[in-house]
């Protein structure tokens, strides 16, 4: 089966689904473009909200990322730890808020 879909996702996400020492996802592609694309869109739809609680709230950008962190990693949600941990980056990176994430949120790297 031949997937038609051109999104490549980062070498960021990529490190979830690969075991160390090897160079190939330990997941079918399908999978792991759908969890790629699940976590970029949840990223992107964050921009917004966290803006709103940094603005109308008055939270630090640092209060709002661990906020948006708590809330992908609560039981109902969809996204595992290390999903959690690859969404709030992106969002950082969408909001341009790199230097406030001081490495409160846990690095992404596959389980050994």
């Amino acid at each position: 089966m031949t997937i038609d879909n051109q999104i490549e996702p980062p070498q960021s996400f990529m490190a979830m689904y690969v075991t160390p020492g090897r160079s190939r996802p330990n997941a079918p592609q399908e999978i792991v473009l759908a969890r790629y694309e699940q976590c970029e869109d949840m990223a992107c739809i964050l921009t917004e909200h966290a803006r709103t609680l940094a603005f109308k709230e008055n939270f630090s950008e640092s209060e709002v990322l661990a906020r948006c962190h708590q809330g992908l990693r609560d039981d109902a949600s969809d996204f595992n730890e290390m999903e959690a941990a690859w969404v709030i980056c992106r969002l950082t990176e969408l909001l341009g808020w790199e230097e406030h994430l001081g490495g409160e949120v846990p690095a992404v790297h596959a389980p050994e």
